[in-house]
Order: C-alpha cells, then sequence, then structure tokens
C-alpha cells in the first residue's frame, strides 16, 4: 500500500515504514505528525484518487532528527569577463517515519485558521452615512458602488446623472 501526500509544499510518494527527508518541519523530535492532504491511495491495486484530496485519507508520521543536506555551491561565471561568484547553501531538512496510512475514516486534523475581523456594523454605518450624504456630491465610483449595494442592474454603464436619476427613486 502506498499514497501520494503533499508534505511541506512538496508530493511525496510513501509507504509505511519508509524514511524520507522533507524540508524542516515545526515539530520536535518524536512528535507524531498527520498529513491531510492525501491525493492518491493504492491498496494492492484498488487505487483511489481525489479530487483534488481524498476525504478522510491520512498519513501520519513521527519526526526522527532534525538535521542540515549535503552543501549546495552555486557558481557563477561570465567568461572573459573575470566575473566569478561562488555561493553555497545548505537546506534545512526533516527525517519522517511513515507510521500508517488510513484510506478512509480519519478526522481531520485542526488546521490554523486565521480568524477575519466582521466589517458588518461599519458597513451598515456606512450605508446610513451614504443615505444621508446628498448623492449628487459623490464621485462616479461611489454611486456605482451604492448602486451595487441597493442591487441595481446595469449600473455600469450608466453615467454620473443616470446613476443619480436611477438612485434616487
Amino acid at each position: 500500500m502506498y499514497a501520494i501526500v503533499e508534505i511541506a509544499g512538496q508530493q511525496f510518494k510513501v509507504e509505511k515504514d519508509q524514511q524520507l527527508f522533507v524540508h524542516r518541519l515545526d515539530a520536535k523530535e518524536g512528535d507524531k505528525v498527520k498529513f491531510d492532504d492525501v491525493y492518491l491511495i493504492d491498496d494492492k491495486g484498488g487505487v483511489t484518487v481525489g479530487a483534488p484530496v481524498i476525504n478522510g485519507a491520512q498519513v501520519s508520521a513521527s519526526v526522527l532528527r532534525h538535521l542540515k543536506g549535503d552543501k549546495v555551491i552555486v557558481f557563477k561565471k561570465k567568461r572573459r569577463k573575470g566575473y566569478k561568484k561562488k555561493n553555497g547553501h545548505r537546506q534545512y531538512l526533516t527525517e519522517l517515519k511513515i507510521e500508517s496510512i488510513v484510506a478512509s475514516g480519519a478526522k481531520a486534523s485542526a488546521k490554523k485558521s486565521e480568524t477575519k475581523v466582521e466589517e458588518t456594523t461599519t458597513a451598515k454605518e456606512k450605508v446610513k452615512t451614504e443615505s444621508l450624504k446628498d448623492i449628487s456630491s459623490m464621485t462616479v465610483a461611489e454611486l456605482k458602488n451604492l448602486a451595487k449595494e441597493r442591487g441595481l442592474t446595469g449600473y455600469t454603464s450608466l453615467k454620473k446623472a443616470e446613476l443619480i436619476e436611477a438612485l434616487s427613486k
């Protein structure tokens, strides 16, 4: 049984008890990590393909260690110009051991969700203030936004005078 799963922005073909190196994860050594982005599972010839991911499928792994990869040397040269630049870096990696592949029935892991500030009260206050304003002193863009909020159709091709007339009705 194998699965194709996304780990740290890259896709890997993984099997149970396989060890692999991925980009550094924010987990301590010995921690268990779960990955919900499973794109394909092959279970003894029965292939399940997600659209884009398989719901309920999960791959769990344990973090063995954190390390740095081999040095990569970047050498730039332009011939006959005397231009040479040598640079290099070592990639931070995490070694994982795949512990299990669950095809269905796994609970989705809690992902960090960004809280969005709801601005419904400010939008309502804005509509009230706009209705109190004199419509003729508004710009064309403001008039189009007001027409959109009121549900008027065909306001995009109207001129300022036509918008004022349509909104005053």
